[in-house]
């Protein structure tokens, strides 16, 4: 299950917040191994390693040409191991792995949190953008901040994707924009910790203050190429948690015209299933009202056989371009950029831009 290599420290490459690269070479076991790779080591699990640091290796997602993931990850550097970390809390995540890690969750005894947070039981009307792809968040952002400026906004991590939020730069850029990260479930390294979506929502509402909360897995998907078999489907489950909790559910779905795939022309196969059989709850669904009129055909019809329970909400978007090329991050998502496929970073805008709106 794990391809094992160790590997030799050569140097550091770029920082961001809990991720370090690394170019390390390897000890070959098979005649088709790199001899170097690209390496990441999250120093609050392993330390940081120095140059000459010999290294355990996990090469899995190079195996298989991962392109988000593509990084041979860091598991020990067994000669100079890290201190050891008290930390108050005990809520285990990436439970019986290896790497189990112990975080302090916003909500438990041991929080400066816990008073905020122990008795909280609903949003009070907060809107909450849930989208299925991590690329969708900086876009989500730029069209809330495009129309309200002021507005306070967290992202709540779901752990569909990479379980590490300091796997994304993405998110690193843009910590200067949001009020702060709540990594939930098994993921981790967010400003706070919670166990769920429904008490990582209330996190971000009543430990971060926020006005407006984005939900979506971070980066790295994981999908079969049908129409369950996507982690993004939980993104239905998130509209059910912020329904539930009295909060505002505003769904993002995944619109293009540039994805070479049948499945995700105009609304992709994966947002219908989240939105249109996970989602129990209605939603705003919301889709740019200036899309290419080809595009808006198709999307419209397809949305609209969503409502009820959903109500489709078109919002001007066409202006939000500005804002998208203002962010501090790239956008890119499948590896196409905003020239690439406007639409997509145009609808998840709008989404933003619409939660922005009705937000109190």
């Amino acid at each position: 299950m794990i391809r094992w290599r160790w590997g030799t420290v050569v140097q550091s490459r770029r920082e961001w917040r809990g991720s370090l690269e690394l170019d390390v070479t390897v000890e070959k076991r098979r005649a088709e191994d790199p001899g170097s790779v690209r390496a990441l080591a999250y120093p609050a699990l392993v330390g940081t390693p120095q140059p000459g640091d010999r290294v355990l290796l996990n090469l899995n997602a190079l195996a298989l040409g991962l392109g988000t993931g593509g990084y041979a990850l860091v598991v020990a550097v067994p000669d100079r191991l890290p201190d050891d970390v008290d930390v108050p809390g005990h809520v285990v995540k990436a439970r019986y792995t290896p790497l189990q890690a112990i975080v302090l969750a916003a909500d438990e005894e041991a929080s400066p949190l816990r008073a905020d947070l122990a008795g909280a039981v609903d949003l009070g009307g907060m809107p909450v953008v849930v989208a299925d792809l991590h690329s969708a968040l900086p876009a989500v952002l730029a069209g809330a901040r495009a129309q309200r400026p002021d507005l306070r906004v967290a992202y709540v991590m779901t752990d569909g994707g990479a379980l590490p939020a300091w796997f994304s730069r993405t998110l690193d850029g843009l910590r200067p924009l949001l009020a702060g990260t709540v990594t939930t479930g098994q993921s981790f390294g967010g400003d706070l910790e919670s166990t769920n979506v429904h008490s990582g929502l209330l996190a971000a509402r009543h430990g971060l203050r926020a006005d407006l909360a984005v939900v979506t897995q971070g980066p790295g998907n994981l999908g079969t190429g049908t129409s369950w078999g996507f982690s993004g489907v939980a993104a239905g489950e998130a509209v059910n948690a912020v329904a539930a909790l009295g909060g505002r559910p505003v769904a993002a779905p995944r619109i293009s015209d540039a994805d070479p795939r049948p499945r995700h022309h105009g609304v992709s196969h994966h947002s219908l299933t989240a939105f249109g059989r996970v989602a129990l709850a209605p939603a705003d669904l919301v889709m740019p009202s200036d899309l290419a009129p080809a595009l808006a055909e198709v999307v419209r019809a397809a949305l609209a056989a969503l409502c009820p329970p959903h109500t489709l909400v078109e919002v001007p978007s066409a202006d939000l371009a500005a804002a998208l090329g203002e962010l501090p991050v790239k956008l890119s998502t499948m590896g196409r950029d905003l020239a690439a496929d406007t639409a997509y970073f145009l609808s998840a805008a709008a989404a933003g831009r619409h939660a922005a709106t009705i937000a109190v």
